[in-house]
């Protein structure tokens, strides 16, 4: 696949990151890809389903999942615009997902590399392929853009109550 297709991809998923944040979630969007069609789509929304496992790329793969009427994901490419964490890695290993694509690291719970290397592992029945930092600033952008508005959300409302 052409590094332009997956910069729509990308920019897909950042669309799809869009709504997490519009729902108060940490805002990554994940899509799963087969033969060119979108067969999953997700964003975060642990909070919103009461579900720890919500996550952009377990709802894309879940739903992924129905569409082909299969657990096994061979030859799909999920692309996401954060580096996976550990669970989602997991999730990729067993569905034999193809290939992952994804914006910007994660340093703090990346698991393609950045703290830890689950795909990468030798003792994974299946290898991902991994392509990385693609619109990586912009999907960084997003992230840091949230949490600096969360904060002063935080701040704001610390204030407010000091205040009474």
């Amino acid at each position: 696949m052409s590094d332009n297709n997956d910069e729509f991809w990308i920019r897909h998923a950042l669309t799809l990151a869009q709504r997490a944040w519009d729902e108060g979630e940490v805002p990554v969007g994940a899509v799963l890809v087969h033969q060119g069609r979108v067969i999953g789509e997700g964003w975060n929304r642990p909070i919103g389903h009461h579900d720890p496992t919500a996550h952009a790329e377990i709802m894309a793969i879940r739903q992924g999942g129905k569409v082909i009427e299969n657990y096994r994901l061979i030859d799909t490419t999920l692309y996401v615009t954060l580096e996976p964490c550990v669970m989602c890695a997991g999730a990729m290993v067993h569905g034999r997902v193809g290939r992952l694509v994804f914006g910007t690291r994660d340093a703090k719970t990346g698991a393609t590399g950045s703290l830890m290397d689950v795909l990468g592992h030798p003792g994974m029945n299946h290898q991902v392929q991994i392509e990385q930092g693609i619109l990586a600033e912009e999907c960084a952008a997003l992230l840091s853009d949230f949490f600096r508005k969360r904060r002063a959300q935080k701040k704001n409302e610390r204030q407010q109550r000091s205040e009474l």
